[in-house]
């Protein structure tokens, strides 16, 4: 197999992986590119800039038969395998061409994991060391692999992600009973531990008393920069929405994620997936997207807009509603709090409002003080008076009066599905 096959081939493999992200590190003292802070993926960044990056796996052999994975062990498909100097050669090469400003390198389990993990950090230790690379790097833990070697991987990658796939141990099993669980959550812990150290370590160092340093400037321990990301595939299991939000504020919570991604499940031959159905998989028509979509926005609330998991997905409910996003759907669920004064609501407050972010609710505190609100005043400002509307007034005047819950979700519903344009942020 030539190496353009190769490419192709493990280019195609590794799409499925969602859980690639803007970096937000850089490095110094390299000979040739750089991660700025905006950071490198293979789509749009908050920014706006449509950023690239060479998304392969090492290898697509795989032990593991998990039921959802296009290359598990029983599918039906080729395989092949990077050499680590080919690797190094296509990122340079690419780079230089400006094709791609970073690597995004993961693999199937064709043997061991330490194995498997070793040539993931040789990879991004020769781009490092040998070939003076200063992009983007994402490395994929390999559930498994020795504490030591994840230590490893951080000092050459910027970013590492150890996914969870699923959100039960009892969706594991039945879907891909070779993982573990408990591997995963180790893996994700030894990264959150050694990141911890390295920033404790940094701050040690840039404190050091004058003359201490050994006359230069102090070396900075470097793990990771840009943290850690997981990536859960949604629609695969029987598990709903609350049970997947709980788990991702949990994994926020506990070892500091960057990011959790979701990718809805896209069952065998879609999506150039090959293979038959397995009894194992639900028998949906096509993947999830909405559901996918309301899932980061809820996953938005948790992160910025100082939800819980139980005020997202009340009791009793197990699934976000496809027609309205959750921040909507609470607000009319809340409906005896509004409408909320904009002229004396606190930041809390506004963050709950429908149509007010988190950004346009620090710009509103700011600019309040000094001038007065206005409507027209508000929609430069970025509120999003289509679904504010009905939940503030200024100074007791209003656009629309909360009167009827049922009436207001009727008109901010999506019943086509237009939904999967609202924006991930700002609403």
């Amino acid at each position: 197999m030539d190496l353009g096959e190769k490419i192709s081939l493990l280019a195609g493999a590794a799409k499925y992986d969602a859980s690639c992200a803007t970096s937000g590190s850089g490095r110094v003292g390299a000979k040739f590119g750089g991660a700025v802070p905006a950071g490198v993926c293979h789509s749009w960044t908050e920014d706006g800039r449509c950023v690239s990056l060479l998304k392969v796996l090492f290898s697509n052999a795989c032990r593991f038969d998990c039921a959802y994975c296009v290359n598990r062990a029983s599918a039906d498909t080729r395989r092949a395998s990077f050499t680590v100097e080919e690797l190094v050669d296509l990122t340079c090469r690419f780079y230089r061409r400006n094709f791609i400003e970073g690597l995004f390198l993961s693999s199937g389990i064709f043997a061991d994991p330490d194995i498997v993990m070793e040539k993931l950090i040789e990879t991004a230790r020769r781009l490092r060391t040998e070939a003076g690379f200063g992009g983007y790097i994402h490395l994929k833990i390999i559930p498994g692999t020795g504490a030591a070697l994840i230590r490893r991987a951080g000092r050459y990658a910027d970013r590492l992600s150890a996914n969870i796939e699923l959100p039960t141990e009892q969706s594991l099993r039945t879907l891909a009973p070779q993982k573990s669980g408990k591997l995963i959550f180790t893996a994700m812990e030894e990264a959150a531990e050694a990141g911890a150290q390295a920033e404790e370590d940094r701050r040690r160092v840039v404190f050091l008393p004058r003359g201490k340093s050994g006359g230069g400037p102090p070396s900075r321990p470097v793990f990771a920069p840009a943290g850690q990301s997981t990536q859960l595939i949604v629609g695969a299991s029987a598990d709903d929405d609350r049970r997947i939000i709980a788990l991702s504020a949990a994994l926020y919570r506990k070892f500091s994620l960057r990011r959790v991604y979701y990718s809805a499940f896209i069952p065998p031959g879609l999506g150039g997936r090959g293979g038959v159905p397995d009894p194992r998989l639900p028998d949906i028509g096509g993947p999830p997207l909405v559901r996918e979509h309301r899932l980061y926005q809820a996953d938005w609330l948790l992160r910025f807009y100082h939800f819980s998991p139980e005020e997202i997905l009340e009791p009793g409910k197990g699934f976000l509603d496809p027609h309205l996003d959750p921040k909507t759907v609470w607000a009319l669920d809340h409906i005896d709090r509004f409408p909320l004064e904009l002229k004396a609501a606190d930041y809390e407050a506004l963050l709950r409002v429908p149509g007010i972010g988190a950004k346009t609710a620090r710009r509103i505190l700011e600019l309040r003080s000094s001038r007065s609100l206005n409507f027209e005043a508000l929609r430069r400002m970025g509120v999003v008076l289509k679904r504010a509307r009905y939940f503030i007034t200024l100074s007791g005047s209003f656009l629309d009066r909360p009167d009827d819950p049922r009436r207001i979700r009727r008109l901010l519903s999506d019943s086509d599905g237009a939904g999967l344009q609202l924006p991930l942020f700002e609403f």
